[in-house]
């Protein structure tokens, strides 16, 4: 049984891999994200698009239009997490398919396992044992070890 350990937050992510609960973590590879480490402001220009409404407001005068800006509540650091989500998703999904593991275990920080949960495909969840909700990515490999539970490695999981 091939057990995969992803331990990520929105800007790093590791694999590791292991046979059994006894076994060492063995690095599988390693993504990053290097504009994630960046400041909104570097992330876009510094005012928001404009839009003009088509038709002028009623009790306006003839030819008036509003307008107004396109902000959204959506940051450019959390489309930038959520770009990277689906990058650490397709790696997964590359992995899965090409036999790599049997059994998955996500460790990731609260904020991005929601974005991480999200972007993994059907095929890759239906793979998944258990997920931790901490950020473990800049920990040693011991001290991730140590977060595995046994059941992991249990033959059937209920």
């Amino acid at each position: 049984m091939r057990v995969r350990i992803v331990v990520a937050d929105q800007a790093e992510a590791s694999f590791y891999d292991m046979a059994s609960f006894e076994g060492a973590l063995q690095p599988a590879g390693r993504l990053s994200d290097p504009l994630a480490h960046l400041h909104d402001r570097d992330l876009k220009s510094d005012r928001p698009g404009r839009v003009f409404d088509h038709a002028p407001t009623s009790g306006s005068r003839r030819g008036a239009v509003a307008r107004h800006g396109t902000g959204s509540e959506q940051t450019p650091r959390k489309h930038e997490a959520r770009v990277f989500a689906q990058q650490v998703a397709r790696e997964l999904e590359h992995g899965l398919q090409h036999g790599q593991f049997d059994r998955l275990v996500i460790m990731a920080a609260p904020t991005f396992l929601g974005l991480l949960r999200a972007a993994l495909p059907s095929s890759v969840t239906e793979r998944v044992v258990t997920e931790l909700h901490k950020d473990l990515v800049h920990a040693s490999s011991g001290e991730v070890r140590e977060h595995i539970p046994r059941e992991v490695f249990r033959p059937t999981l209920e």
